[in-house]
């Protein structure tokens, strides 16, 4: 073997430069890239190279070809299911009353349909949790010599001696001097379950609107009058876009004359007894019209009715005594947008001295009305009827 290689190395030293030889420092290097894995692997390293010299100098060969991109996103989690009024109000979430804001996302009114007398459907919560107030009576209706014989039955008038329903029939107040909150929750009647919450779980002081065409609507005054509440009719009157926006039968309108206006304000004012006086059911179209208006509460007070607006007639005098209220506090039903409302209801009361709500009989309307009511003496503020926010005209 030692000969062999003596051979080879005499054989290489021979050679002319150039004609296969190399250096002495390069022969290792060559042998080892002679071989096979050696040489693939070495071919595919200058493939890359000369690809990435490609790239560079002459750009992406693709890039005038057609390309799509394909937007990925993934679904939105499905809305939390909201929360009942008695997971909203049994929660101690904001202590009864504060910034309404606390109130946990999702926290809304649980749907509850109530029809309308114009035969719309409203939704408002349900599951009042609110406890069962003691009663509070006032006397029975009807009081003698307030009443005469109608064509539709008992209508209210001025006794002989000069008391007036307005009076008779509203709660009595005494004022404390401390700053005084009314409450009106109105569209009674049409719900029994909601109707009979509000009687029993309302305050005595929050006055209740009835419905005229509720059914069986003698005996919720009735009870209501029990538990201590005064009582007001709901008057519907025309609105904008009637008949489409139809408050229901009965409803009195701005170019009828007096004679039919009468006949619709005598079967209203015949379906019961025992309230102080009326409000308003819509009316834009019929506040309007000053015959109209005008017309109107010289009828009432020829009655001795008093006559409170939710703010819709606000700048029509006249019945035998007056009251707007300074807002409506569910015109969103939910318990956040409500007790909102009803706290800017307490701060325009300790600004003003006093200050009147109105609102619709939804269930978490009742609730979140309930629960407010219940801090009011704690918070100084003394709750009062709606009558005794009224002013008779001239004084």
């Amino acid at each position: 073997m030692f000969a062999k290689r003596q051979s080879a190395l005499a054989a290489a030293a021979g050679q002319a430069p150039g004609s296969g030889a190399s250096g002495p420092g390069l022969g290792p290097l060559i042998r080892f890239l002679k071989r096979p894995m050696v040489a693939v692997g070495a071919a595919g390293l200058l493939t890359l190279g000369a690809a990435a010299l490609f790239l560079v100098v002459l750009g992406d060969p693709r890039a005038g070809m057609p390309s799509a991109r394909v937007a990925l996103s993934r679904e939105a989690p499905p809305p939390a299911e909201a929360a009942s009024a008695y997971e909203v109000f049994a929660a101690d979430v904001f202590a009864l009353y504060q910034d309404p804001s606390a109130l946990p996302e999702g926290m809304a009114a649980e749907a509850a349909i109530i029809t309308l007398p114009d035969g719309t459907r409203a939704a408002g919560g349900a599951g009042i949790t609110a406890p069962v107030l003691p009663a509070r009576p006032l006397p029975p209706a009807p009081v003698a010599g307030l009443s005469r014989p109608g064509p539709d039955g008992p209508l209210p008038v001025i006794a002989p001696d000069g008391r007036t329903p307005a009076t008779a029939y509203a709660r009595p107040f005494q004022p404390d001097g401390r700053p005084r909150v009314a409450l009106i929750v109105g569209g009674l009647g049409l719900n029994a379950a909601t109707t009979r919450a509000a009687i029993e779980r309302l305050p005595a002081e929050v006055t209740l609107g009835f419905v005229p065409h509720a059914e069986g609507l003698q005996g919720w005054i009735d009870l209501a009058r029990a538990h201590g509440h005064e009582v007001l009719i709901e008057l519907p009157l025309e609105p904008t876009g009637y008949p489409d926006n139809d408050p229901g039968p009965y409803t009195l309108l701005a170019g009828e004359g007096p004679e039919a206006m009468e006949a619709k304000l005598d079967w209203i004012l015949s379906r019961a007894q025992g309230y102080f006086g009326l409000t308003n059911y819509l009316g834009d179209r019929f506040a309007a019209s000053d015959v109209a208006a005008a017309d109107l509460m010289s009828t009432l007070r020829e009655r001795g009715l008093a006559f409170i607006d939710d703010g819709t007639l606000a700048r029509r005098p006249g019945a035998f005594a007056r009251a707007t209220a300074t807002t409506v506090i569910d015109e969103t039903q939910t318990p956040a947008a409500i007790i909102g409302r009803l706290n800017a209801l307490e701060a325009a009361a300790k600004t003003r001295g006093q200050a009147l709500g109105a609102g619709f009989s939804y269930p978490v309307t009742v609730e979140a009305a309930a629960r407010w009511t219940a801090g009011l003496n704690a918070r100084g503020v003394q709750l009062a009827p709606a009558s005794a926010m009224t002013r008779r005209p001239g004084r």
